[in-house]
């Protein structure tokens, strides 16, 4: 069956890695990345298929419902990958005002466009996946083993209540006016492209500089890490076989806390460089804790074991030495990322392009 899929945020880290499964897997599939390319997007991490038959980049922001009308109409699109948002909890807390905009309300007008250019359609040829995060849940309390599909939520951060505001209206529009839609959370996730603003590439880009190693507090903040391509996969299965309704968490099964994290990072990039054992112990440095830090997120993936059969491929270790060894083999995107010097590819190859 030939679809034409609409991703959002297909230039980010994650985003980049579904599309690029989706061009390489699905040939009879059309696949339209739209991307407003804020700081994250980077169209360097889709040149290997940028020329695809099957691909086509638009320049532009889910806020716009013109713009949203206009692809919906031209590219008859059936389905939807939702993963434009702003997502880093530190600039959530500087400027939340930006984050309701572009999570809430870009994902309310989003939903609208696909409403409104999919009414009176079959709902089995249409769906609209709507990719959230573990941190709509809140912290686990004492005694709980892990996040379900049905824990309550509890965000405590203006990105995590800016995802918890979208998630809602998925749901919102599903029981009220029909719309197809399935939702995903996932954990951590981690791999090749992550801008260096996160815990894992930033450490590594400090490592090989000999620069500090910022940890927020005693660095016992719990957290589930899942492979970024373990995360691609999940979506995938998802989108195609998942029932119309339903919530799906993805998780790594990979605790882990952040200073533990930190010292396996060192001991492997230590050993990639050749330095000695633990030399780079000394860069770490502890930080004050963020407001609402939440202690421990973790995920129950038990749901899409069983009904999709999806697990997760990589362990933590192996998947961080992978993750290491493509940083340490990418060293001009990371000095392309880190100065800014990336958004003059796109400014160049794609402004204007629609």
């Amino acid at each position: 069956m030939k679809r034409h899929i609409l991703i959002t945020g297909g230039a980010g880290f994650i985003g980049s890695h579904v599309v690029r499964r989706f061009v390489r897997k699905y040939p009879d599939y059309m696949i339209v990345n739209l991307d407003k390319l804020t700081y994250a997007g980077n169209l360097v991490n889709l040149r290997d298929v940028e020329k695809a038959a099957n691909y086509k980049f638009v320049r532009g922001d889910i806020g716009d419902r013109e713009l949203l009308c206009t692809l919906f109409h031209e590219h008859s699109i059936d389905g939807v990958i939702h993963l434009a948002a702003e997502s880093h909890v530190d600039r959530s807390i500087r400027d939340p005002l930006l984050f309701a905009r572009t999570n809430v309300l870009g994902t309310l007008t989003l939903l609208q466009a696909a409403r409104e250019a999919w009414e009176g359609a079959s709902a089995g040829a249409r769906r609209f996946h709507h990719v959230s995060t573990d941190e709509v849940y809140g912290a686990l309390k004492d005694g709980e083993a892990a996040f379900s599909e049905t824990t309550r939520y509890d965000p405590h951060s203006p990105y995590a209540a800016s995802k918890a505001g979208s998630d809602h209206f998925v749901r919102a529009y599903h029981d009220t006016y029909g719309l197809p839609v399935v939702l995903t959370h996932c954990s951590n996730n981690y791999g090749p492209y992550q801008f260096p603003e996160k815990l894992i590439p930033l450490c590594i880009r400090n490592i090989c500089a000999g620069e500090l190693l910022p940890i927020y507090g005693k660095g016992d903040h719990v957290r589930d890490w899942l492979h970024v391509e373990d995360h691609a996969e999940a979506i995938d299965e998802v989108f195609h076989r998942g029932r119309d309704g339903e919530s799906y968490n993805i998780g790594g099964i990979n605790e882990w806390k952040n200073i533990d994290v930190i010292k396996l990072l060192i001991r492997i990039v230590d050993e990639e460089l050749g330095n000695a054992p633990g030399s780079s112990e000394k860069l770490i440095t502890h930080i004050t804790d963020r407001a609402g830090h939440d202690p421990r997120y973790a995920i129950n993936a038990q749901k899409l074991r069983e009904e999709l059969g999806w697990f997760p491929k990589h362990s933590f270790e192996s998947g961080l030495r992978e993750t290491v060894r493509w940083y340490l083999t990418h060293e001009q995107w990371m000095t392309d990322v880190t100065s800014g010097a990336y958004e003059r590819y796109y400014e160049e190859m794609y402004s204007g392009r629609g």
